[in-house]
């Protein structure tokens, strides 16, 4: 493991680098990258959502039905294979993690899949996941990581889940106004509000666990938004972070499993080409401002105008939100399917795809780097001679 000056991360008594690789879907984080992460000592995580995109066979069997219980069926084998991959590719290092979004229609079936398959650890954000300790009460040996955003959020799923008699194995606390993706706040309004900065909801989520009688360190805190740079990890780490959690700045690694063409869009975008938006699952999201999306905002009054409910809009009939805009005809909240654009984006298509991006610069600019030196610099300051 490598040499640095931080204590480690403990999980489920596992001593890990206190580094970790956040879950970015439709297939950015798949087996590769999260492999690659666990496999230096650190938390690799696996996105749960459609990973058939990243194999022809299930991708080929799904497009030949529309039945959603088959769909839902071959995602879960995807998942499968990714866990089995990631495993064997970490070598009995670090920990291989799946992060499930609770806002997902089928999120049980992806948990209980997950664990089936050897998972090391659920993570769970996009809504409160209060019912995770009951998804994953057969596997009491997979450590559960539920993401919020502020202390509230944090002190109703504590005291839910110590009623269950079980209390999080981590928590990740998610900065909206930094991270990618989805956001953990209501409106796009909320997502600067003071309430989330990671120097308030630490010591607040500390003076929490001393209220409840939870012991500080039985529950590391891990940090995530806008971490890029060694003197961010050593400044959170100091507040009494446990860890921290990176997005973009893996996905555009050497490892990252998303097409070049998708690790170019997010190294090279510049602060005005990133932008916030709602999406289809009525969360706040930021992504960069590639033709597609700038094509949309451009249309979405008139779309939301006209939104009404039809179940045919769904891609292939696969209901992969529990609400959806699209779908369901909700006119304050996003017109397009997240799924389709998510897997173009994937694929490398700019023209088509929606590519979800963290607001703040990258370690290394525009250069794509090797997982391990993304990791080292984080951990020591210490900069490969960058190429080129």
């Amino acid at each position: 493991m490598l040499a640095h000056a931080f204590k480690p991360l403990i999980i489920k008594g596992r001593a890990l680098l206190p580094i970790v690789q956040g879950g970015m879907g439709v297939g950015v984080s798949a087996h590769r990258l999260a492999g690659s992460v666990a496999r230096e000592g650190a938390v690799g995580t696996l996105a749960s959502v459609d990973l058939r995109h990243h194999h022809p066979d299930l991708l080929e069997r799904s497009q030949h039905t529309r039945d959603v219980a088959e769909l839902e069926a071959i995602n879960c084998e995807a998942l499968q294979r990714e866990v089995h991959q990631a495993k064997q590719l970490a070598q009995g290092n670090g920990l291989v993690a799946v992060n499930v979004m609770k806002a997902v229609d089928t999120h049980p079936q992806l948990v209980r899949a997950a664990c089936a398959a050897g998972a090391d650890a659920i993570v769970m954000g996009a809504g409160l996941p209060l019912d995770l300790p009951e998804l994953a009460g057969e596997h009491p040996d997979v450590a559960l990581i539920p993401i919020l955003s502020d202390v509230r959020g944090i002190a109703v799923l504590m005291k839910k889940w110590l009623k269950k008699g079980r209390q999080p194995d981590a928590i990740v606390i998610e900065h909206p106004a930094h991270a990618g993706g989805h956001l953990g706040a209501t409106r796009i309004s909320d997502i600067r509000d003071a309430k989330f900065e990671f120097e308030r909801v630490v010591p607040e989520t500390l003076a929490l666990f001393d209220e409840l009688g939870v012991a500080r360190g039985s529950v590391p805190l891990i940090v995530a938004g806008g971490v890029n740079s060694h003197q961010k990890v050593s400044h959170y780490l100091g507040l009494g972070a446990s860890a921290v959690q990176l997005g973009t700045a893996f996905a555009v690694t050497e490892e990252g499993d998303a097409h070049p063409n998708f690790k170019a869009v997010l190294a090279g975008a510049k602060p005005d080409d990133i932008v916030e938006f709602m999406s289809v699952a009525g969360l706040p999201a930021r992504a960069v401002l590639t033709p597609w999306l700038k094509n949309y905002l451009n249309r979405e009054a008139r779309l939301q105008g006209n939104a009404k409910a039809d179940p045919r809009r769904c891609t292939q009939g696969l209901n992969c939100l529990t609400s959806c805009g699209l779908r369901d005809g909700l006119a304050k909240i996003g017109q397009f399917c997240i799924d389709l654009k998510l897997a173009a984006a994937m694929r490398g298509e700019v023209a088509k795809g929606l590519f979800f991006r963290g607001a703040d610069p990258l370690p290394f600019g525009d250069a794509i780097r090797p997982v391990r030196e993304l990791i080292d610099y984080l951990l020591t300051g210490k900069r490969a001679e960058l190429l080129g």
